[in-house]
């Protein structure tokens, strides 16, 4: 077993209450004896403690209310606990960080988080190590492909835990089970990316099925994909990397093709004919993929990097540019 860095109980918590932060409290709970839970508001706190569930996310997991402590204080959460999850929206992170005021030098900060932080225009990673001076030995990433609706049915699973080697094997043993396989890895940064450009090209996708095209030309796109994704990867942070694996190319397959997938489902309304604020508004979770499309358009264009699939996404979901005619005009250059 690795020897961990951290503290000789490696108590763990989870920042969020959404459908993702619901499933790893679910797969902590296989194996610890207790999970520190923060959630938005006391109306969630009481109503799992009532009712031993989420009111409004993956209401059929059943929790043992004597596993979870639960509280919407972040500082309460982060004293008690060696290891913090990070799994609330992108856009809403630095609402709950900035209200923390206790002493974190010394805990470990997991990210599941698929998007970019709009109050630094960045990702996880930077936001933690810049504006909390959390180097990244003291960071962990994780990365599919799971989807959370399918952690709640208990489906077979994978996760990837990006992380130094030291935080590695605890990391593994907090979230492995009967229905959880955990792959370890030491890219941070470019599992943090994967999963935020596989949620622009998951929209994509959608666009495409809404649009009427079909299965073939899906495979075509996600081949594209993954090999685009390669290219901003490298561009980004270069160092050796097989796209291939699951945390990456995995990933992607499943966002752009699962029914679970909010990005595929997006880009599915506005294939349709919707617009891009009434699609939003349709759903009542948040697709991650329609904030990070214009970051990592800019991203691309400041380094100099070809990303003609972002590049179309982004014009539909920011400029208002046809859906239709885009595409015909990328099906021209795919292959």
């Amino acid at each position: 077993m690795v020897k961990s860095n951290m503290g000789d109980k490696n108590t763990i918590g989870v920042v969020g209450s959404g459908s993702f932060a619901t499933a790893i409290v679910k797969m902590l709970a296989e194996n610890c004896e207790t999970v520190h839970w923060c959630v938005r508001n006391e109306f969630v706190k009481g109503a799992i403690e009532l009712r031993h569930h989420n009111p409004s996310y993956l209401t059929a997991v059943n929790f043992d209310i004597k596993k979870l402590a639960i509280t919407t204080d972040i500082n309460e959460l982060v004293s008690a606990c060696d290891i913090v999850v990070l799994a609330t929206p992108s856009i809403y992170l630095s609402d709950s960080l900035d209200k923390m005021t206790c002493d974190y030098k010394e805990k470990i900060f997991v990210s599941a988080i698929k998007g970019i932080v709009p109050k630094v225009n960045d990702v996880v990673a930077h936001y933690l190590r810049n504006e909390f001076k959390i180097g990244f030995s003291k960071q962990a990433v994780i990365a599919g492909p799971c989807h959370a609706e399918e952690v709640a049915m208990e489906r077979l699973s994978y996760l990837t835990i990006a992380t130094v080697p030291e935080n590695q094997q605890v990391l593994i043993d907090k979230f492995s089970s009967h229905f959880i396989k955990v792959n370890a890895s030491t890219d941070i940064l470019g599992n943090e990316y994967s999963a935020i450009l596989k949620n622009i090209y998951a929209i994509g996708a959608g666009i495409a099925t809404g649009l009427g095209y079909g299965d073939n030309f899906t495979a075509v796109f996600v081949t594209n994909a993954i090999r685009e994704m390669e290219v901003f990867l490298e561009a980004i942070h270069e160092t050796p990397r097989d796209v291939n694996e699951s945390a990456y190319l995995g990933d992607l397959l499943v966002t752009a093709y699962s029914l679970f997938s909010r990005n595929r489902n997006l880009g599915n309304l506005i294939g349709k004919g919707y617009t891009v604020k009434s699609a939003i508004q349709s759903m009542n979770m948040i697709a991650e993929g329609y904030y990070a499309a214009d970051s990592v358009y800019q991203t691309a264009k400041e380094q100099n990097i070809k990303t003609p699939i972002i590049d179309t996404v982004y014009k539909i979901l920011y400029e208002e540019k046809n859906a239709e005619k885009l595409y015909q005009e990328l099906t021209s250059i795919l292959n």
